[in-house]
């Protein structure tokens, strides 16, 4: 807690009478976008494993949620020792095959473990008079990660696909009403094209890794290879709005080699 002081003391002064005037007229509403922001910047640092920048964007995450937490302080609402004390009492509650004596033999046993445990703290706390096993999804996520949610929470309540071969075969059955409502309403279209993209949400996460991640990856490398292109073609002083289409594909193919050598 006392390397956290510093940080604290600075919350307080740029919130204080002679501090900012920015810092003084923020909401938890407002922080919460800055705070998803550089939750995504943490994110990128780790994805790239640039361990600098993933000490700095630690830091910026951990100063948005302490300023968060001093508004609310601030204001009577709480304290930081409440927040502290939740959170640590949860954990300790969630896991008693570490601090009790629960015995746990598989990951499928814990993961049954702790969702029995939640429930349990929903039905204590008055709150287990739910309608749907979807209740715990926020709207306001982004769209992949709460396709992902809504997925994860179905699969909970006993909703699953048996195998992956299953799962490929809807996303290829998606794709094909895709191009049948092409041709139709664009809403529909529209609608059709999420259903492909929701399938393949389960695609990953039946495979194993998060969507997001792979999303990241490859839009990295679309990104990498995209401004090698980019950069041959003007060395070469040439346009690549005004390049006929054989010529792109042979530009782009060539950066596609550059790149893959240049892999370890």
């Amino acid at each position: 807690m006392e390397t956290i002081i510093p940080l604290l003391e600075i919350i307080q002064r740029l919130r204080g009478p002679n501090g900012c005037a920015w810092d003084r007229k923020q909401t938890p509403t407002t922080m919460w976008k800055c705070l998803a922001e550089e939750l995504y910047e943490l994110e990128d640092a780790i994805v790239k494993d640039d361990e600098d920048n993933i000490v700095e964007e630690l830091g910026d995450v951990l100063f948005q949620v302490l300023f968060i937490m001093e508004i609310y302080a601030d204001a009577g609402r709480f304290s930081f020792d409440r927040v502290i004390k939740t959170v640590a009492e949860k954990m300790i509650r969630r896991h008693p095959h570490v601090y009790g004596n629960s015995r746990i033999s598989s990951e499928d046993e814990l993961n049954k473990q702790w969702d029995a445990i939640k429930a349990g703290e929903k039905r204590d706390a008055g709150t287990s008079q739910r309608r749907s096993a979807l209740d715990n999804v926020p709207d306001g996520m982004p769209g992949l990660l709460r396709a992902l949610k809504v997925s994860k929470s179905a699969v909970k309540a006993g909703f699953e696909w048996e195998n992956l071969g299953q799962v490929l075969d809807t996303a290829v059955s998606e794709i094909h009403e895709f191009e049948a409502a092409l041709s139709m309403d664009e809403d529909d279209a529209m609608l059709e094209f999420g259903d492909i993209l929701f399938s393949l949400v389960n695609v990953a996460r039946f495979a194993g890794f998060h969507p997001e991640t792979a999303l990241y990856r490859s839009t990295s490398k679309f990104e990498e290879r995209f401004r090698m292109m980019e950069a041959d073609i003007a060395k070469q002083g040439l346009d690549l709005k005004q390049m006929p289409p054989e010529e792109k594909e042979k530009h782009w193919q060539t950066a596609k080699q550059a790149c893959t050598q240049k892999k370890p």
